[in-house]
């Protein structure tokens, strides 16, 4: 990781109070002590997490003010974990959007006068007085239009953001809200470096519990990947101030400190993936396409916990990339084990220079075997050009640019289900387009 200097000012985006802990408690201690200024924007105020309520409450919670006081308490728990670093209240910044909702408002709230509205807390703008956009409808623009204000007001050189392999859907709304605002920014972000760090990850980090004597290594299903890992090694100092930052979460360490408590240890991981540039191959009926790349696909257990010891990674294939005559080409390959007609999820999120994101497409394909079905947003639509070809070895999704909107970059991911376990979720790539 490069170091950090005095004139470095780093932005921790958080999708819930604690990750900062968890993920960058050692980097926020290397910035200030290098003279760095340290900020952090919360996404959401983690009001979601009932089953920790239940247990810190020792009661059962269903009203909409439980929930919303547990917001409050997770925002407190952030304040006092970050001033025992030496980040002060004034550089924190709450956001206050739904905690399990964030992801479906990027992919389905947008352009619309009926708001997301929380399971829990029943409410659909944000509720809490203190946060930066209180009474913020919960839409697409509401998220999009408070980062980029963040980003605009403190002008960040390192921005530290959840991973887009994550498999938890805020940490990866997290990670696309940024991109988008960075893209609407243009020149007025081109000099801030943004990193990913990685915190839910299905059976890691292993052993669970606090080992102080062990290293943070990245997950074994992600040895082959594209990801470019990067470490930073904490001394016995900075590791147990880290152990203790993370025990200020209390709302969620008296349930989950076997859990959380793994990831203080000798180093902290980051690292990103590559981007994929795709260059158009106009009417390539002589030869077949040139695919670009790969995401491995694996065999795994889907929800956290939801694992053994036992549980062992089993290659299942790969997806691969093209662009041809002006239609986005994506195949997949299950792999030789694969037992039944392949069944997966892809999101494809255009981005264009010259349309406004919300007005962009929010695509969603769900396919079974031969059938399939597309939604923008929430929308089911009939008329897309969209074909997915089912063949012996393979199936080759073709979807026209022009039902994208036309992008110069897409964000894509795919979730395939296999047999008889939930294959792993491809993280969010980035496409360019050439």
């Amino acid at each position: 990781m490069e170091p950090f200097n005095k004139n470095d000012r780093v932005l921790i985006v958080s999708p819930h109070p604690d990750d900062e802990a968890i993920g960058c408690a050692g980097l926020i201690q290397h910035a200030l002590k290098a003279g760095a200024q340290v900020k952090a924007v919360y996404l959401t105020n983690g009001d979601h997490n009932e089953l920790a309520f239940i247990v810190y409450e020792k009661r059962l919670v269903f009203r909409k003010g439980e929930f919303l006081y547990l917001g409050g308490v997770r925002r407190q728990e952030s304040i006092n974990a970050m001033k025992s670093l030496g980040v002060d209240k004034d550089n924190l910044i709450f956001l206050g959007y739904p905690d399990f909702g964030t992801f479906t408002i990027f992919n389905q709230f947008w352009q619309t006068d009926k708001p997301f509205k929380n399971m829990f807390t029943r409410v659909s703008k944000v509720p809490y007085k203190q946060d930066l956009s209180f009474g913020a409808p919960y839409v697409g623009e509401s998220i999009l239009n408070d980062f980029k204000k963040v980003l605009l007001d403190y002008k960040p050189t390192k921005i530290f953001v959840s991973h887009p392999a994550d498999v938890n859907v805020d940490h990866k709304s997290a990670y696309l809200f940024l991109q988008v605002a960075l893209l609407d920014l243009g020149e007025q972000a081109a000099d801030m470096k943004v990193t990913p760090y990685l915190v839910h990850c299905v059976g890691w980090p292993k052993p669970r519990h606090y080992h102080p004597e062990l290293s943070l290594e990245p997950p074994s299903k992600f040895k082959d990947s594209q990801i470019n890992w990067l470490k930073i090694s904490l001394t016995p100092e900075e590791l147990e101030k880290k152990h203790k930052m993370i025990l200020y979460y209390r709302s969620q360490t008296n349930s989950s400190a076997f859990y959380l408590l793994a990831f203080a240890r000798k180093n902290e991981l980051f690292g990103n993936y590559t981007n994929i540039e795709l260059t158009d191959q106009t009417s390539l009926k002589a030869k077949a396409p040139d695919f670009f790349g790969f995401t491995h696909l694996f065999k795994n257990v889907e929800e956290e916990g939801m694992f053994s010891s036992d549980v062992y990674i089993e290659d299942q294939g790969q997806v691969s990339y093209a662009v041809v005559d002006k239609c986005i080409l994506i195949r997949i390959e299950p792999g030789k084990k694969a037992k039944r007609k392949l069944s997966f999820i892809l999101y494809m999120f255009g981005y264009s220079k010259s349309t406004p994101f919300a007005a962009m497409p929010k695509i969603r394909l769900i396919a079974k075997g031969k059938k399939f079905r597309v939604f923008d947003g929430k929308k089911l639509k009939t008329e897309t050009g969209v074909s997915v070809d089912v063949g012996p070895k393979s199936t080759l999704i073709r979807i026209p640019l022009s039902f994208l909107g036309d992008p110069n970059i897409i964000f894509t991911s795919l979730k395939s289900y296999g047999d008889p376990l939930s294959v792993d979720v491809a993280g969010f790539r980035k496409i360019i387009l050439k």
